[in-house]
């Protein structure tokens, strides 16, 4: 059965005005002119110093006038101010929208253009994303069962998985998610993302993870042999994200609270061949 489900732990603000492609073409790391309303990106939105401050969807609203980003609703304040800081001359306004995000997966994405509707954009297999004036009566699932599809899957939870400040978009697998673009050109944080890339500096990696119980608190250490070699972030019942050393992903033997830990490296991450040293 296909499973569809509100998420109300989203918020949605729009971006209007002539320049807000432009706008946020110089903001975030994604390529914005690729956004249509039959296709959403997922892209970071970074410090000037390159390191992740928050991620988010953007759908072109069908009507063409504002581009919705889908962001978390912890963030949302935060992300209007922030931005708002670079509007300048732009002929540019950023507001709240009340829209509720939905996520959709096992099954085909309904054709509808009445609103803002999108396959996800990070995996084929994470389904589709749709914004509505409110919460649709027909949901199959919740965000629970969403968050089981998510870890599953192996991606990432911006503000529950990233640091602020701290993670590097490559540390967090964007690059292998569709949230980088390569030939877009400048944008804040771009340098040291590019930097990451080329030298090849990434010393960890956001991972799935299993355990034989239900797992720790987020940033309970994860241990080797007396070592701590990476930290769990978002999990749910056995399965979560954890951050670690590139040098362990495939050491046997890793603990968390005393218990065995396991790391499942999806499908579709491509690992280096030779990771950085933690």
């Amino acid at each position: 059965m296909v499973k569809y489900a509100y998420l109300p732990g989203r918020a949605v603000l729009a971006v209007s005005g002539r320049d807000r492609v432009s706008f946020l073409q110089g903001l975030v790391s994604n390529d914005m002119t690729t956004v249509t309303p039959a296709h959403a990106a997922w892209t970071g939105f970074l410090s000037a110093q390159g390191k992740w401050l928050a991620d988010f969807f953007v759908f072109a609203d069908p009507h063409g006038e504002r581009l919705l980003l889908d962001c978390d609703a912890s963030q949302a304040q935060m992300l209007r101010q922030r931005l708002s800081r670079y509007r300048l001359r732009a002929d540019v306004d950023i507001s709240e929208t009340g829209y509720a995000v939905h996520a959709g997966w096992d099954g085909a994405m309904p054709g509808d253009g009445r609103f803002p509707i999108s396959a996800d954009p990070r995996l084929p297999q994470a389904g589709w994303r749709t914004l509505h004036g409110h919460a649709a009566p027909d949901t199959t699932a919740d965000d629970v069962d969403y968050d089981r599809h998510r870890l599953a899957l192996g991606l990432p939870d911006g503000v529950r998985d990233c640091e602020s400040g701290k993670t590097l978009l490559l540390e967090a697998n964007f690059d292998q998610l569709n949230g980088i673009s390569w030939t877009k050109g400048c944008y804040m944080g771009q340098e040291l993302t590019a930097r990451t890339r080329y030298r090849g500096l990434v010393k960890r990696h956001l991972l799935p993870v299993e355990g034989t119980r239900d797992l720790p608190p987020p940033a309970t250490p994860i241990m080797h042999e007396g070592r701590e070699v990476g930290e769990l972030r978002s999990s749910r019942d056995q399965v979560g994200m954890a951050m670690i050393r590139s040098s362990h992903i495939h050491t046997p033997g890793l603990t968390a609270a005393g218990h065995p830990l396991a790391v499942r490296v999806p499908a579709w991450l491509h690992l280096p061949q030779k990771e950085g040293e933690g």
